[in-house]
């Protein structure tokens, strides 16, 4: 028998009491003896030979408690929380209450569970209507883009002053109060005004300047600088300006079209597949902003029994969050040791990126789960079968390979999340904005 007990402050955690029964635990004593016989030594008996009650008689069955709790707690902790109808999340804290030869031993657990929700208004929710038009502003702001994509640094006369957006060519050697510190020196480096490259105040020092200028650029380095024993100091560049290089943009005419694309010959041809192209993308945009606002209408008309979602929730969204983001960074050649060398990061400092918005990632998961449950939308075996192929076909591999990485939970599941959203999104109402 188990016994669950909420914690007082109304809070989604408490203690769990549940027993493992003798007959488990002798059962248990036996199989832990099997494992460690042949560790046993006593004398006239070669390892591995000593009768069971004979180690009982000489050692006690105590000396193969650990093991008997390492071998019967989890089953009886899954058998307690199914007994008592809990979702349990994160990790138990569990601690003996009694463990008498003799007896049933008897245990407590110190749990989070995930909180109720009461559902409000999820299907119908009205959400404002999203603009999917194209203006000739994006055609233009696209086709600058092309143009910049193509433009050619060229060089410019020595007297030529430089701008926000030119690219100069130059030496440098940054000291503290005299002394050169590691990092601070480069040579023809290329480095464009504007960018943000370098500090701040850095680049704007270099406007107005031109070939073969010698600058002294004062900055102070940020008081959050990657390298603490630069951050917040003073520093004196001495800069020389070898060269000062312009873009000059290629003219909009039908030659820098088929540069664009080979697929095209005039202008006017290039324009109407960034038009079509620019439609899709808004589209879809307006189709994901639209989606999100519904979904986000419902969770926020939904509340948390007991007020705020466990920690234990939080850590492990964050947890699974982190973690996808380095498989994906993983499966473009890049693996972790090298993102965090090359980012300057760590991964508790990558995780607490993740913090944010968990609250609202973890509350948006019990929502849909809520429904899900009261609409009772359960896939069947044909949905269960479809997804498989479907999942085998995009990432090529064969179906059994699927069902070995997934299990029928977890698809059902996949597969009841996309269809609670499409009810509230297709039930979502569009109002314009006032």
């Amino acid at each position: 028998m188990s016994k669950w007990t909420p914690a007082s402050d109304g809070k989604n955690h408490g203690t769990l009491e549940f027993s493992i029964a003798q007959a488990d635990i002798q059962k248990g004593l036996k199989t832990a003896f099997e494992r460690n016989k042949d560790k046993i030594a006593v004398p006239g008996f070669r390892k591995g030979k000593v009768p069971f009650n004979l180690f009982l008689q000489k050692f006690g069955e105590e000396a193969l408690y650990q093991d008997v709790m390492d071998l019967t707690l989890p089953g009886a902790y899954e058998a307690a929380v199914l007994e008592a109808g809990i979702n349990v999340v994160g990790r138990p804290s569990i601690a003996p209450i009694s463990m008498e030869k003799g007896q049933d031993w008897q245990l407590k657990a110190e749990v989070d569970v995930a909180p109720e929700i009461k559902l409000g208004e999820y299907l119908g929710v009205e959400v404002p209507a999203q603009d999917d038009k194209v203006e000739k502003e994006d055609l233009d702001a696209e086709l600058k883009r092309l143009q910049e994509n193509q433009a050619e640094l060229v060089l410019q006369d020595e007297g030529t002053k430089a701008e926000k957006g030119d690219t100069v060519v130059i030496d440098f050697d940054g000291s503290i109060d005299g002394d050169h510190f590691d990092g601070g020196q480069g040579k023809d480096f290329s480095l464009e005004l504007g960018s943000g490259q370098f500090i701040p105040g850095f680049e704007d020092q270099l406007i107005g300047h031109s070939a073969n200028q010698e600058v002294d650029v004062h900055v102070t380095f940020p008081e959050d600088y990657q390298a603490k024993e630069l951050a917040g100091k003073e520093a004196l560049f001495e800069v020389t300006i070898h060269e000062v290089k312009r873009k000059t943009l290629p003219d909009l005419d039908d030659e820098f079209a088929k540069d664009v694309d080979e697929d095209v010959d005039t202008l006017d041809e290039l324009k109407q597949k960034i038009q079509k192209r620019l439609e899709d993308q808004k589209k879809q945009e307006a189709q994901n902003a639209f989606e999100d606002a519904a979904i986000g209408k419902a969770v926020d008309n939904a509340t948390v029994e007991g007020g705020e979602i466990p920690e234990a929730m939080i850590q492990e969204d964050v947890e699974s969050q982190t973690n996808q983001y380095l498989s994906q960074l993983q499966q473009q050649g890049i693996s972790p040791e090298m993102f965090f060398k090359i980012s300057g990061q760590t991964k508790e400092g990558l995780s607490q990126q993740f913090m944010e918005g968990a609250d609202k990632r973890v509350k948006t998961g019990l929502v849909l789960d809520a429904i899900i449950k009261k609409e009772g939308i359960d896939p069947d075996e044909a949905a269960v079968n479809a997804e498989v192929t479907d999942l085998a076909k995009q990432y090529n591999i064969d179906e059994a390979q699927v069902r070995a990485a997934l299990s029928d939970t977890l698809l059902k599941h996949d597969i009841a999340m996309r269809e609670v959203v499409k009810q509230i999104v297709d039930a979502a109402k569009p109002v314009a904005s006032k």
